[in-house]
């Protein structure tokens, strides 16, 4: 058994993010009365004027840096490993999580239902290049993972991510308005599990059964 060294367990902090931002879901809707998580955004638990932002900030605290820290560790352990495919699907998302962890915190949501400030229109363009980044971050990893053979269960997580994005960006727009925040749970997970995923690969170093065949 191949030993584990310190990069391989900085993977694990990507399953600590998965379950501090899965927190922030699912607790902060207690310090916002009125919140309908069915038909209201994630983003509006985290808004300027949200009465539970405070208690995202603390839930979500270590989603962020730990995100950021167990993609970048996968970036250093694949370069000049994997198939390019894999390697540039990996490094466009790392970029992703970059632009959610900066974009995100420069631009939050106003909370202003009357008047689109500019914030909201930079929160719109974060979002966007989020969604382009991801999508072609996942199309790579896919392909590079059935072409290697071994990483194949990579490329199916992320065929399975992708289509969580996919239903979630198609359900918000073809969804009652009930339902929009339902569907939008979709996208805004995709990522996050996928990130935690690649965080699992990263701790077993890249290593599956069919490497052992």
């Amino acid at each position: 058994m191949q030993k584990r060294t310190l990069i391989n367990w900085l993977g694990l902090t990507g399953v600590v993010a998965l379950l501090s931002y899965a927190a922030a879901v699912l607790f902060s809707p207690l310090a916002y009365p009125d919140y309908n998580w069915a038909a209201q955004a994630v983003s509006d638990l985290s808004a300027e004027n949200a009465p539970s932002k405070q208690l995202w900030q603390q839930l979500a605290a270590l989603f962020d840096v730990c995100s950021v820290l167990c993609v970048m560790a996968v970036c250093v352990f694949v370069s000049g490993k994997l198939n390019k495919p894999l390697r540039l699907g990996i490094y466009l998302f790392a970029a992703m999580q970059w632009v959610t962890a900066v974009g995100y915190a420069m631009f939050p949501l106003s909370g202003n239902e009357n008047v689109m400030t500019f914030q909201d229109i930079m929160h719109i363009v974060v979002t966007a290049a989020v969604v382009l980044l991801s999508i072609a971050s996942l199309v790579l990893i896919a392909i590079g993972g059935f072409k290697r053979g071994t990483l194949r269960s990579l490329a199916v997580w992320a065929l399975i991510s992708l289509g969580m994005m996919m239903f979630g960006a198609i359900g918000t727009n073809a969804l009652p308005a009930e339902l929009f925040g339902l569907a939008e749970r979709f996208s805004v997970f995709a990522a996050v599990i996928f990130n935690a995923v690649l965080g699992v690969y990263l701790f077993i170093g890249f290593r599956t059964k069919e490497d052992n065949a």
